[in-house]
């Protein structure tokens, strides 16, 4: 668990970094890019250990539906992550899409995996996404949405979601994850 919580600490200062002390990024010039890839990618890494070596700590189990609600909130956290990219209508509308992608990626994953470690994982992941859209939102004041694309470039955005989306489940499968709700 120590490790896990290590590599969220510093994803979320990786990330946190230009926010929190910007004088002191600013003056790293082009090394400071560098800085916080090795502090993100060193994050990720630490947190996969620590997630892998946790002991199992049950602490809830949800019902079978939980399962298809977490599929769908996949399919749309997905979308998310793209839509402000897109140029359409849902990323003219929402201030953070990716990050908001961010939160649902975490509800849904807390949804099916009710152990220490994935609320840990998750949760700490999803509250750091909160934290970000607060900083942001600080930082730069008031926001004037874009003016809005069109829907067009949001169904492009659902298709490149869908094809993801069935990469992301054959990626879980390898690894031995089941996105099927278990058998009772």
């Amino acid at each position: 668990m120590t490790w896990l919580v290590f590599g969220l600490l510093l994803w979320m200062g990786g990330h946190l970094f230009k926010r929190m002390l910007p004088r002191q990024r600013a003056a790293m010039g082009k090394a400071g890019l560098g800085v916080v890839a090795v502090l993100v990618l060193g994050g990720i890494v630490l947190m996969g250990i620590g997630y892998g070596r946790a002991d199992v700590v049950l602490l809830y189990a949800l019902p079978t539906w939980a399962w298809h609600l977490n599929n769908l909130l996949m399919l749309a956290a997905v979308f998310l992550m793209d839509a402000g990219r897109a140029g359409g209508v849902v990323g003219a509308t929402l201030r953070h899409p990716m990050l908001s992608g961010v939160v649902v990626w975490a509800v849904a994953h807390l949804l099916v995996n009710g152990d220490l470690a994935s609320l840990v994982l998750f949760g700490g992941l999803g509250l750091w996404a909160l934290a970000e859209m607060a900083v942001i939102n600080r930082a730069e004041g008031p926001w004037s949405p874009p003016a809005k694309g069109p829907i067009v470039k949001d169904a492009k955005a659902a298709i490149v979601a869908l094809v993801l989306y069935a990469a992301i489940v054959g990626v879980h499968y390898w690894l031995g994850y089941s996105v099927i709700a278990p058998l009772a």
